[in-house]
Protein backbone atom coordinates (compact mmCIF):
# COMPACT_ATOMS: atom_id res chain seq x y z
CA UNK A 1 0.00 0.00 0.00
CA UNK A 2 1.01 3.48 -1.01
CA UNK A 3 -0.22 6.75 1.16
CA UNK A 4 -0.81 9.76 -0.74
CA UNK A 5 -2.21 12.95 -0.39
CA UNK A 6 -5.58 14.82 -1.95
CA UNK A 7 -5.57 18.33 -3.19
CA UNK A 8 -8.46 18.83 -0.98
CA UNK A 9 -5.86 19.08 1.82
CA UNK A 10 -4.78 22.36 0.12
CA UNK A 11 -8.00 23.96 -1.72
CA UNK A 12 -7.42 27.35 -0.42
CA UNK A 13 -4.24 27.34 -2.59
CA UNK A 14 -3.74 27.13 -6.40
CA UNK A 15 -3.60 23.78 -7.94
CA UNK A 16 0.33 24.17 -9.11
CA UNK A 17 0.97 25.82 -4.99
CA UNK A 18 -1.41 22.93 -3.22
CA UNK A 19 0.95 20.34 -5.47
CA UNK A 20 3.96 22.16 -4.35
CA UNK A 21 3.07 21.64 -0.78
CA UNK A 22 2.35 18.17 -0.93
CA UNK A 23 5.94 17.26 -2.34
CA UNK A 24 7.23 19.50 0.19
CA UNK A 25 5.28 16.95 2.71
CA UNK A 26 7.54 14.39 1.00
CA UNK A 27 4.53 12.94 -0.52
CA UNK A 28 5.19 11.13 -3.61
CA UNK A 29 1.77 10.28 -4.93
CA UNK A 30 -1.51 12.75 -5.30
CA UNK A 31 -5.28 12.43 -5.87
CA UNK A 32 -6.32 15.81 -8.01
CA UNK A 33 -9.74 16.92 -6.93
CA UNK A 34 -11.34 17.77 -10.31
CA UNK A 35 -14.43 19.37 -9.16
CA UNK A 36 -16.46 21.88 -11.02
CA UNK A 37 -16.94 23.93 -8.18
CA UNK A 38 -13.48 23.55 -6.83
CA UNK A 39 -10.75 26.38 -7.23
CA UNK A 40 -8.41 23.98 -8.98
CA UNK A 41 -8.87 21.82 -12.08
CA UNK A 42 -12.52 21.78 -13.25
CA UNK A 43 -14.15 19.08 -15.74
CA UNK A 44 -15.58 21.34 -17.98
CA UNK A 45 -11.25 22.83 -18.38
CA UNK A 46 -10.56 19.34 -19.09
CA UNK A 47 -12.69 18.46 -21.55
CA UNK A 48 -12.23 21.35 -23.30
CA UNK A 49 -8.33 20.62 -23.36
CA UNK A 50 -7.02 17.03 -22.19
CA UNK A 51 -3.37 17.93 -22.82
CA UNK A 52 -3.40 21.20 -21.11
CA UNK A 53 -4.97 19.91 -17.62
CA UNK A 54 -2.13 17.00 -18.02
CA UNK A 55 0.73 19.51 -17.92
CA UNK A 56 -1.28 21.41 -15.02
CA UNK A 57 -0.78 18.05 -12.97
CA UNK A 58 2.80 17.51 -14.03
CA UNK A 59 5.02 19.25 -11.69
CA UNK A 60 8.15 17.10 -11.89
CA UNK A 61 9.69 13.48 -11.56
CA UNK A 62 8.99 13.06 -7.34
CA UNK A 63 5.21 13.86 -7.31
CA UNK A 64 2.74 12.26 -9.66
CA UNK A 65 -1.10 12.34 -10.11
CA UNK A 66 -2.41 8.84 -9.07
CA UNK A 67 -5.88 9.20 -8.78
CA UNK A 68 -8.75 11.39 -9.63
CA UNK A 69 -11.56 12.86 -7.38
CA UNK A 70 -14.03 14.39 -9.60
CA UNK A 71 -17.29 15.76 -9.01
CA UNK A 72 -19.47 16.92 -12.24
CA UNK A 73 -22.11 19.39 -12.50
CA UNK A 74 -23.10 19.01 -15.83
CA UNK A 75 -26.19 17.00 -16.82
CA UNK A 76 -26.88 14.42 -19.65
CA UNK A 77 -24.61 14.36 -22.88
CA UNK A 78 -22.65 17.04 -21.71
CA UNK A 79 -22.10 15.06 -18.34
CA UNK A 80 -20.83 11.79 -20.61
CA UNK A 81 -18.22 14.17 -22.40
CA UNK A 82 -16.51 15.24 -19.51
CA UNK A 83 -16.18 12.51 -17.82
CA UNK A 84 -14.91 10.75 -21.22
CA UNK A 85 -11.97 13.58 -21.10
CA UNK A 86 -11.31 12.63 -18.00
CA UNK A 87 -10.78 8.68 -18.31
CA UNK A 88 -8.76 10.64 -21.13
CA UNK A 89 -6.77 12.71 -18.98
CA UNK A 90 -6.35 9.51 -16.62
CA UNK A 91 -4.93 7.33 -19.34
CA UNK A 92 -2.30 10.02 -20.07
CA UNK A 93 -1.53 10.82 -16.72
CA UNK A 94 -1.12 6.82 -15.46
CA UNK A 95 -3.70 7.44 -13.59
CA UNK A 96 -5.93 4.07 -12.66
CA UNK A 97 -8.82 5.09 -10.36
CA UNK A 98 -11.55 7.42 -11.19
CA UNK A 99 -13.51 8.80 -8.27
CA UNK A 100 -17.42 9.86 -8.30
CA UNK A 101 -20.62 10.22 -6.24
CA UNK A 102 -23.21 8.08 -6.49
CA UNK A 103 -26.64 9.32 -6.81
CA UNK A 104 -28.72 10.60 -4.06
CA UNK A 105 -30.00 8.69 -1.26
CA UNK A 106 -33.80 7.99 -2.03
CA UNK A 107 -32.97 7.14 -5.90
CA UNK A 108 -33.77 3.66 -7.14
CA UNK A 109 -31.10 1.42 -6.90
CA UNK A 110 -32.22 0.08 -10.39
CA UNK A 111 -31.85 3.26 -11.84
CA UNK A 112 -28.25 4.24 -10.56
CA UNK A 113 -27.05 0.75 -11.24
CA UNK A 114 -28.41 1.56 -14.81
CA UNK A 115 -26.68 4.83 -14.83
CA UNK A 116 -23.52 3.22 -13.81
CA UNK A 117 -23.33 0.44 -16.31
CA UNK A 118 -23.12 2.87 -18.65
CA UNK A 119 -20.04 5.39 -17.15
CA UNK A 120 -18.25 2.02 -16.11
CA UNK A 121 -18.07 0.78 -19.94
CA UNK A 122 -16.86 4.22 -20.75
CA UNK A 123 -14.17 4.40 -18.13
CA UNK A 124 -12.91 0.58 -19.06
CA UNK A 125 -12.48 1.84 -22.28
CA UNK A 126 -9.71 4.16 -21.73
CA UNK A 127 -8.39 1.46 -19.14
CA UNK A 128 -9.49 3.31 -16.07
CA UNK A 129 -11.08 1.75 -12.72
CA UNK A 130 -14.23 3.66 -11.49
CA UNK A 131 -15.43 3.75 -8.25
CA UNK A 132 -18.10 5.45 -6.38
CA UNK A 133 -17.32 7.07 -3.03
CA UNK A 134 -19.03 5.66 0.55
CA UNK A 135 -20.39 9.13 1.44
CA UNK A 136 -23.11 10.69 3.39
CA UNK A 137 -26.06 11.76 1.26
CA UNK A 138 -25.72 9.36 -1.47
CA UNK A 139 -26.69 5.77 -1.68
CA UNK A 140 -23.45 4.20 -1.03
CA UNK A 141 -23.89 5.99 2.88
CA UNK A 142 -25.34 2.31 3.74
CA UNK A 143 -22.79 -0.54 3.43
CA UNK A 144 -25.24 -3.02 1.76
CA UNK A 145 -26.09 -0.62 -0.64
CA UNK A 146 -22.77 0.09 -1.49
CA UNK A 147 -22.08 -3.97 -2.08
CA UNK A 148 -25.61 -4.16 -3.84
CA UNK A 149 -24.41 -1.61 -6.44
CA UNK A 150 -21.25 -3.22 -6.76
CA UNK A 151 -23.12 -6.94 -7.13
CA UNK A 152 -25.48 -5.36 -10.26
CA UNK A 153 -22.50 -3.60 -12.15
CA UNK A 154 -19.82 -5.50 -13.03
CA UNK A 155 -16.34 -4.02 -12.64
CA UNK A 156 -17.76 -0.66 -10.62
CA UNK A 157 -15.42 -0.42 -7.21
CA UNK A 158 -15.99 1.81 -4.32
CA UNK A 159 -13.42 4.61 -2.53
CA UNK A 160 -13.71 3.75 0.92
CA UNK A 161 -13.88 6.65 3.36
CA UNK A 162 -15.17 5.69 6.66
CA UNK A 163 -15.60 9.18 7.92
CA UNK A 164 -19.26 8.95 6.51
CA UNK A 165 -19.86 5.09 7.65
CA UNK A 166 -18.80 6.66 11.20
CA UNK A 167 -20.89 9.98 11.49
CA UNK A 168 -23.55 9.27 9.08
CA UNK A 169 -26.43 7.10 9.36
CA UNK A 170 -24.44 4.22 10.11
CA UNK A 171 -23.08 5.01 12.80
CA UNK A 172 -20.14 3.43 12.84
CA UNK A 173 -21.51 -0.25 12.61
CA UNK A 174 -19.79 -3.10 10.55
CA UNK A 175 -19.37 -2.18 7.05
CA UNK A 176 -16.74 -5.28 6.46
CA UNK A 177 -18.97 -6.14 3.30
CA UNK A 178 -17.65 -3.66 1.42
CA UNK A 179 -14.07 -4.21 1.80
CA UNK A 180 -14.12 -7.05 -1.84
CA UNK A 181 -14.90 -3.97 -3.55
CA UNK A 182 -12.29 -1.66 -2.33
CA UNK A 183 -10.16 0.18 -4.64
CA UNK A 184 -8.93 3.26 -3.49
CA UNK A 185 -9.73 5.16 0.21
CA UNK A 186 -9.91 8.57 1.86
CA UNK A 187 -8.71 8.46 5.14
CA UNK A 188 -9.23 11.57 8.13
CA UNK A 189 -10.04 11.05 11.43
CA UNK A 190 -13.63 11.25 12.43
CA UNK A 191 -16.28 10.77 15.61
CA UNK A 192 -19.71 9.49 15.48
CA UNK A 193 -21.29 13.08 14.87
CA UNK A 194 -21.32 15.79 11.83
CA UNK A 195 -19.99 18.06 14.51
CA UNK A 196 -17.02 15.69 14.56
CA UNK A 197 -16.48 14.57 11.16
CA UNK A 198 -13.18 15.62 11.08
CA UNK A 199 -10.97 16.27 13.86
CA UNK A 200 -7.02 16.11 14.78
CA UNK A 201 -5.50 12.34 14.46
CA UNK A 202 -5.72 10.74 17.20
CA UNK A 203 -9.10 12.60 18.58
CA UNK A 204 -11.65 10.79 16.09
CA UNK A 205 -12.75 6.88 16.38
CA UNK A 206 -11.38 5.85 12.95
CA UNK A 207 -9.19 2.49 13.13
CA UNK A 208 -6.64 2.63 10.87
CA UNK A 209 -5.12 -0.66 11.85
CA UNK A 210 -7.94 -2.85 11.35
CA UNK A 211 -8.76 -0.73 7.78
CA UNK A 212 -5.73 -1.75 6.63
CA UNK A 213 -5.63 -4.97 8.21
CA UNK A 214 -9.28 -6.01 6.44
CA UNK A 215 -7.28 -4.01 3.39
CA UNK A 216 -4.36 -6.49 3.33
CA UNK A 217 -6.64 -9.69 3.54
CA UNK A 218 -8.23 -8.51 0.52
CA UNK A 219 -5.04 -8.09 -1.06
CA UNK A 220 -5.13 -4.36 -1.39
CA UNK A 221 -2.17 -3.21 -2.91
CA UNK A 222 -3.53 0.53 -3.93
CA UNK A 223 -3.28 4.06 -2.44
CA UNK A 224 -4.46 5.47 1.39
CA UNK A 225 -5.06 8.74 0.50
CA UNK A 226 -4.78 11.51 3.67
CA UNK A 227 -8.16 13.57 2.84
CA UNK A 228 -8.19 16.05 5.66
CA UNK A 229 -10.37 18.77 3.81
CA UNK A 230 -8.95 22.41 4.04
CA UNK A 231 -12.26 24.20 5.21
CA UNK A 232 -12.54 27.84 6.39
CA UNK A 233 -12.22 28.64 9.94
CA UNK A 234 -10.58 24.92 10.84
CA UNK A 235 -9.35 24.77 14.45
CA UNK A 236 -6.12 23.00 12.99
CA UNK A 237 -3.12 23.52 11.10
CA UNK A 238 -4.36 21.67 8.09
CA UNK A 239 -0.39 20.89 6.88
CA UNK A 240 0.72 19.59 10.51
CA UNK A 241 -2.23 17.10 10.57
CA UNK A 242 -1.69 15.51 6.84
CA UNK A 243 1.98 15.07 7.95
CA UNK A 244 0.96 13.25 11.48
CA UNK A 245 -1.91 11.59 9.46
CA UNK A 246 0.77 10.35 6.57
CA UNK A 247 3.28 9.13 9.18
CA UNK A 248 0.89 7.06 11.37
CA UNK A 249 -0.34 5.34 8.13
CA UNK A 250 3.58 5.00 6.80
CA UNK A 251 4.26 3.55 10.33
CA UNK A 252 0.98 0.92 9.64
CA UNK A 253 1.66 -0.60 5.69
Amino acid sequence: MYVACSTLCFARYPLDQALRIIGELDFSKVDVAIHEKGSDLRPSEVAEDVAAAAQRIRIGPSLSPAAFSVEIEAQGEEFIRQLRAICRLARLSNVATITIPAAAAGTAVDAEAARLKRLVHLAQAEGVILSVETRIGTLTEIPSVALDLCERVEGLALTLDPSHFLAGPHQGQNYDVVFPYVRHVHLRDSGRTMEKFQVRVGQGEVEYGRIIAQLARHHYERLLTVEILDIPDAPFAVDHEVRKLKYLLESLV
